[in-house]
């Protein structure tokens, strides 16, 4: 009779222990399969371009080879950084280059006949991040905002270094997200 008692016993034990494993399988293949269902969905704001590489030139005017998107999100550039600003000209594409490989991101408007509503809210929105300190943030005119799938023109591009977003009307959230996601980030190219 305890020989039976205890095949009982082992036997119960054994499922048991059977159970958890398959338990402890099925809770690890669950946490897997959700991360990579969470990289999968996370959505990062703006179209990404292909990276022109970072070739520091010697002058504004050196030749190089032209820029894949207006606004430019990658490429040649100088080799010194502008500071966080609201700029009231245009900066030149080879400046404004080298702060988005440093984490900056740009702000940037096109009203060729004045949009100072938009101009406003930009300059309210921008100078928050100012605001801290660090910033790294850029804002100004930019003549040519062009989506780069469309080709069409658009009033409001946000720059960061292979991301473009275009669009035309003032979205606080939309732009805080692209300027949240990719503010900080450093570009440069390990030597």
């Amino acid at each position: 009779m305890s020989q039976r008692r205890n095949a009982a016993a082992t036997g119960g034990a054994g499922r048991s222990g059977l159970i958890i494993a398959i338990a402890t399988g099925a809770v690890i293949v669950l946490i897997i399969a959700l991360l990579v269902l969470q990289e999968a969905l996370r959505y990062e704001p703006g179209h990404e371009l292909p990276d022109q590489g970072n070739l520091h030139l010697f002058a504004l005017n050196q030749p190089h080879e032209p820029y894949n998107s207006s606004p430019p999100t990658s490429g040649p550039h100088m080799p010194s950084l502008l500071p966080p600003d609201i700029y009231p000209e245009q900066v030149p594409d080879e400046m404004q280059v080298h702060n988005l490989e440093d984490g900056f991101v740009n702000v940037q408007y096109d009203c060729p006949e004045g949009c100072l509503e938009l101009v406003t809210q930009l300059t309210e929105l921008v100078n928050e991040y100012l605001a801290e300190g660090e910033g790294r943030v850029l804002m100004g005119p930019y003549e040519g905002i062009t989506d780069p799938e469309t080709e069409q023109r658009h009033r409001i591009a946000l720059t960061a270094w292979t991301r473009l977003e275009v669009f035309d009307d003032f979205d606080a959230e939309r732009i805080h997200s692209f300027i949240d996601a990719y503010r900080g980030l450093d570009h440069h190219v390990a030597q």
